[in-house]
């Protein structure tokens, strides 16, 4: 049986009921943000559309968007797609406030232009956790999430993030 580390109890638990905690501590409307598996989730539940894929050249400095961006409004929970550890919680030049998490798998996966972070660095967090909402700090021309995944902490490392997503089981679309 997979188990993993339940940091709050100091013990190890079996993933299943590590999922179902993760659903009883989220109100019930926030439910769908946690995948079935309990293991990924969405970074958002919230409608949206998409308005910079990844990998489309322009003025970034990778040559590339690095990201995907999902438009929502301003306020939208931002929520973690996966248990890892919070390793930046703070303004970050054009991403504006930002949060990263440094996923159990390896990956770094940057929330950016948010308008209020309601994680501190340090903090280990699951699939679900509110990280903070999303809004349109930095380099941004509206309110969005900027999600991006990297298989390095520095920037340049990017992959496709709805590859990543995918991966897990996590199907975003084209639209929320």
């Amino acid at each position: 049986m997979t188990a993993f580390k339940d940091l709050t109890l100091r013990r190890t638990v079996p993933v299943a009921v590590a999922a179902a905690s993760a659903l009883a501590l989220t109100a019930p409307h926030e439910a769908a943000a946690v995948e079935a598996a309990g293991s990924y989730a969405r970074p958002i539940t919230a409608p949206y559309h998409v308005t910079a894929r990844y990998g489309v050249p322009g003025e970034w400095a990778a040559g590339h968007h690095p990201g995907v961006d999902f438009a929502v409004p301003t306020g939208t929970r931002v929520r973690s797609v996966g248990s890892g550890t919070v390793v930046l919680a703070r303004r970050s030049g054009d991403y504006g406030k930002a949060v990263t998490v440094r996923m159990r798998d390896g990956h770094y996966v940057v929330y950016g232009h948010l308008s209020r972070i309601a994680v501190r660095k340090g903090r280990h967090v699951g699939p679900g956790t509110r990280l903070g909402s999303s809004g349109s700090t930095g380099r941004s021309s509206g309110p969005h999430l900027h999600f991006e995944v990297r298989d390095g902490r520095g920037y340049g490392n990017d992959v496709n993030p709805l590859r990543y997503l995918s991966r897990h089981g996590v199907h975003m679309g084209k639209r929320g």
